[in-house]
């Protein structure tokens, strides 16, 4: 309890601090300290509660949101490349991408991606074991306004040759 407390107490000292002017009265934006600024350049200080104008913030824009890689072989595995440009204002910088499952991995560059770049998101899928229709999703967290963008790679997976596709089990009725 005494600890919450103390957590509680300097969490009201820190936010108390942040929000008092400089200390000579002026304003930040007129000494070249643009919070907004450092908001874009950091996205760890995006979650903080700053104003930003929307119109300042990167924009990732995807020439293709979604991958459909076909029919392919139980054990094949997929190699695609998402391609993206800022069109925003200011630096993008990515910093996470999360599959679905561990059968999908993401690689982004950890550069920031300057106004009217170009980069890319590389995704590879492993399709051992699976079987079906298959749909999988890559979260995308950035310093954007949403933060997060999802881009999909799906397609059909076929048993290998000489192996049985495992059906799903049928349901059983429960009797009452």
């Amino acid at each position: 309890m005494k600890k919450s407390l103390i957590v509680l107490l300097g969490a009201v000292v820190f936010l108390a601090a942040c929000n008092q002017e400089s200390s000579d009265g002026a304003d930040d934006s007129a000494t070249g300290n643009d919070v907004s600024t450092d908001v874009i350049n950091n996205p760890k200080t995006a979650n903080a509660e700053v104003n930003v104008d929307p119109a300042t913030l990167p924009v990732m824009e995807f020439e293709v949101e979604e991958y459909d890689y076909g029919t392919i072989t139980a054990g094949d595995v997929v190699d695609y490349t998402f391609k993206f440009t800022n069109t925003g204002k200011g630096d993008l910088v990515i910093s996470n991408a999360k599959a679905s499952c561990g059968c999908t991995v993401p690689y982004w560059p950890k550069e920031p991606i300057p106004p009217g770049e170009s980069a890319e998101i590389k995704v590879s899928y492993n399709s051992k074991g699976k079987s079906g229709k298959q749909k999988k999703s890559v979260t995308i967290t950035a310093n954007t306004q949403p933060n997060t963008k999802v881009v999909y790679i799906s397609g059909e997976v076929t048993p290998a040759e000489g192996t049985t596709a495992t059906p799903a089990p049928t349901p059983v009725p429960v009797q009452q």
